[in-house]
């Protein structure tokens, strides 16, 4: 049985749940939406847009609280004209006094560019006393406006109320709950808490490759330095299996996750930063020829500045 290496670098906690909503968007959808099932079709794929956002906020990752986690997920309807929308959602951990204006900002750009309906929901992560807005408005002489969103905190819900939900978001939101007890409590207890949320979502009924990555972000995300109380979790996932579950297999895995997103997030980079010189050059006034082999960019990219 492997042990969480501890030489590997945890990474951000924005990041690990980023994905965890991506693997439980479905069921996201449906613990915020109770007709979800009606309003949504599900049988066709989901499509994760973050090229897209970061093409729209270029700037989102230097701002205060980099926007790691934003969410943009375009969603095909059942009945209705319009065949699909958009929902953007932010996770939020602080309690940034201006929420309300960037959630209404992304909303308009988002809105602007696609001309679809735009579903905007904020989920709060933080402690209890988190601030928690769910509108934006602004009252000029005879302009006003106001901006509702759906939210979301954590702990609107009690541990046992999100327990017997049969919903694995649900257990995403308890795992959050537990995160903020790092540090604050015995490691033995939190992990405890941490094996009694492997318990449901190893019977969740998701497929073994997705409860698979769910507890790998589980073991990450609520993080216990203890490796004696980290290898008895390994050992009783693999009971709990019946050896089906191996989480030195799942860290090996998430090893290589994080090397792959790495080298992508390096290329992502590179790329941004080719469009910027081009956008440089092209306010310069250089030819389009000498702006494609300066940065190796595409006739097709470079139309698109």
């Amino acid at each position: 049985m492997s042990e969480l290496n501890s030489e590997i670098p945890r990474k951000s906690n924005d990041g690990l749940l980023k994905g965890a909503f991506e693997e439980t968007f479905i069921d996201f959808l449906r613990f915020i939406y109770p007709d979800a099932d009606s309003l949504f079709d599900f049988s066709k794929e989901l499509v994760f847009m973050d090229k897209e956002l970061n093409a729209i906020f270029p700037d989102r990752e230097q701002q205060k609280g980099a926007r790691e986690a934003d969410l943009l997920v375009k969603i095909y309807l059942l009945t209705g004209k319009i065949k699909w929308i958009l929902i953007h959602t932010e996770l939020e951990g602080g309690s940034d006094a201006g929420l309300g204006f960037r959630c209404y900002q992304y909303h308009y750009r988002i809105l602007d560019r696609y001309q679809i309906p735009v579903e905007t929901i904020v989920v709060y992560t933080g402690d209890r006393n988190q601030r928690r807005p769910s509108e934006y408005h602004y009252q000029g002489i005879k302009t006003s406006l106001v901006f509702n969103f759906s939210s979301c905190h954590i702990f609107d819900y009690e541990e046992q109320e999100l327990l017997g939900m049969q919903n694995p978001f649900a257990l995403i939101l308890l795992a959050c709950q537990k995160s903020l007890l790092e540090g604050k409590i015995a490691e033995d207890v939190l992990g405890r808490d941490r094996l009694i949320i492997a318990k449901a979502l190893i019977n969740c009924g998701y497929s073994h490759d997705r409860i698979m990555a769910l507890l790998g972000f589980l073991k990450n995300f609520i993080y216990i330095k203890d490796q004696e109380i980290n290898r008895i979790f390994d050992q009783q996932i693999e009971q709990i299996s019946g050896g089906t579950i191996t989480m030195g297999v799942i860290e090996a895995i998430r090893k290589q996750e994080r090397e792959e997103g790495e080298r992508r997030g390096k290329l992502e980079g590179e790329y941004q930063k080719s469009l910027e010189i081009a956008r440089n050059m092209k306010n310069e006034g250089m030819s389009l020829a000498q702006i494609m082999r300066f940065t190796k960019l595409s006739a097709e990219e470079l139309k698109k500045l």
